[in-house]
């Protein structure tokens, strides 16, 4: 194994989460790193900018260049790659890290959404990949490095959120050819993906704090990202990489320092293993509710309401129950009420699963996050509304 000591690395999308994580790792060797991220101003609820993530690599122990970047835009990304390029004389790896999501069918999906996580996923990881190539064929043990999935063709991870998939697809299927294009010249291409969800940022925003039990550190990811780096870039190319077979490989399997709760049973990421196995593993507690145990539940929702938690949501749920039929919440008006039936008013948000989910996840028994992202629940509309609905289901659970 190689020292990534002098090296210079430029990556997308490191203002914070996974790919800043994978800075400070590299940086740790004393690599010259190059944040190419949009964030220059704190985020209302994301933590980070392109500074704050530059203090933190020198404070690693590398030297760092933060460019203003949106990946979309091909002068912005040939700029940074030059200002690297004056600053620290080349680049010798690339991660394309940057990413969009949205977990949306084909109907709920609008085209600029579309448009968003196609032109950064598949296109930005194109665009920064052909521009720093010139550099990249003089650098020394030159790596492309893509945060992306191996080819899981199972109609399972397409179903729920086919624009997505593809969006995320697209970055591997870049590595897959890159790898074999750029052979002769050395280069490495390869990919890597999270065993298990990671906990971010914007994985917290996603499913609330309470999902963090169920991650692992992002350090997993860097960990096995600087492995990785440190190869041959000759002779280890065209990889779909798993972050714990990584490790694995290295004789690291006791992976327990990655985990917020030791012994905790893990959400997997997408794209893993028998869609199966994973839609009936950790999103089913054990034992079962009963599906006709519905009308309780919203009973019980009715009692809780008062004017801070009308004040604090501010919106109107709709729930399609299959077979319970459809129900509604109002957090909006005054007094706030329950019932079954279209809501009075225009629902904001509405939620499609099975009532005996519904009852768990009220119980506390099941994720919503969890139960979204292996699709047994359905959300149209306002996601972050979504969100806020975990707070009364963490309440629910000393009512059920």
């Amino acid at each position: 194994m190689t020292s990534l000591a002098g090296k210079t690395i430029f990556i997308t999308g490191a203002s914070r989460g996974i790919g800043l994580n994978i800075a400070k790792r590299c940086a740790q060797d004393g690599a010259n790193i190059v944040i190419a991220a949009k964030t220059t101003e704190p985020h209302p609820t994301l933590p980070g900018t392109i500074y704050t993530a530059a203090k933190e690599v020198e404070d690693a122990g590398g030297k760092c260049l933060p460019c203003v970047v949106d990946i979309r835009s091909e002068d912005q990304v040939q700029k940074a790659v030059q200002e690297a390029v004056n600053k620290f004389g080349g680049i010798d790896i690339l991660i394309n890290n940057a990413s969009a999501i949205s977990l949306t069918g084909t109907a709920a999906t609008s085209m600029k959404k579309y448009d968003l996580m196609h032109s950064i996923n598949i296109r930005g990881t194109f665009l920064c990949s052909k521009l720093a190539l010139p550099y990249l064929k003089k650098g020394t043990n030159p790596h492309i490095l893509n945060i992306s999935p191996p080819l899981n063709m199972s109609p399972f991870w397409f179903k729920n959120h086919v624009a997505y998939t593809m969006a995320k697809y697209g970055m591997s299927m870049c590595a897959l050819g890159m790898a074999e294009e750029l052979k002769p010249d050395g280069i490495a291409v390869n990919t890597l993906w999270p065993r298990t969800a990671i906990y971010t940022a914007a994985m917290e925003m996603l499913g609330g704090a309470d999902v963090r039990s169920k991650c692992r550190t992002p350090e997993i990811m860097s960990d096995s990202a600087y492995i990785m780096l440190t190869k041959d870039s000759k002779s280890f190319t065209g990889n779909f990489c798993i972050d714990d077979e990584v490790l694995a490989a290295e004789g690291i399997t006791d992976l327990e320092k990655y985990s917020y709760v030791k012994g905790a049973e893990l959400m997997p990421d997408f794209f893993l293993g028998d869609p199966e196995s994973y839609s009936t593993s950790v999103f089913n507690a054990k034992g079962s509710a009963q599906g006709s145990a519905v009308e309780p539940i919203f009973k019980n929702i009715k009692a809780m309401i008062s004017p801070d938690l009308l004040k604090s949501v501010n919106g109107i749920y709709a729930f399609d129950l299959k077979d319970a039929g459809t129900w509604y919440l109002d957090l909006k008006n005054s007094p706030g009420a329950t019932g079954q039936g279209a809501p009075p008013q225009e629902a904001q948000c509405t939620m499609t699963l099975s009532p005996d989910d519904f009852a768990k996840m009220f119980a506390g028994k099941l994720v919503p996050t969890q139960a979204f992202m292996s699709g047994q629940l359905k959300i149209k509309g306002d996601l972050g509304l979504a969100m806020k609905l975990e707070k009364l289901m963490k309440q629910m659970k000393s009512h059920m």
